[in-house]
């Protein structure tokens, strides 16, 4: 069973960057588009950015613009920069198939003060 583990969160001003981290320990990992999603305290988990394995993404609406999602292949891990954080980006921020069908890691904590 493939369980992501996610890092890179923290604490950040608003305007501020972060850039997150997730290691895959997936055989044929180049072949498997990847997703970012978070979930933010009493709301439900949602779908952030997502790539296929040669690199063409997706963001949702709220992130376009800010976040740039990206993947090193030879190495299994995929990377979300948050750049101009606002405090609505506050979650708890998860990587796992662009279908979400592993079971969920951790997450990293991102929390965005005004």
């Amino acid at each position: 069973q493939v369980q992501p583990v996610e890092s890179g969160g923290g604490l950040v001003q608003a305007g501020g960057s972060l850039r997150l981290s997730c290691a895959v320990s997936a055989t044929f990992f180049r072949l498997i588009a990847m997703g970012w999603y978070r979930q933010a305290p009493g709301r439900q988990r949602e779908s952030v950015a997502t790539i296929t394995g040669g690199g063409t993404t997706t963001y949702a609406d709220s992130v376009k613009g800010r976040f740039t999602v990206s993947r090193n292949n030879a190495e299994n891990m995929v990377y979300l920069q948050m750049n101009s954080l606002e405090p609505e980006d506050t979650a708890v921020y998860y990587c796992n198939s662009a279908n979400g069908g592993w079971a969920w890691g951790q997450g990293t904590q991102v929390t965005v003060s005004s």
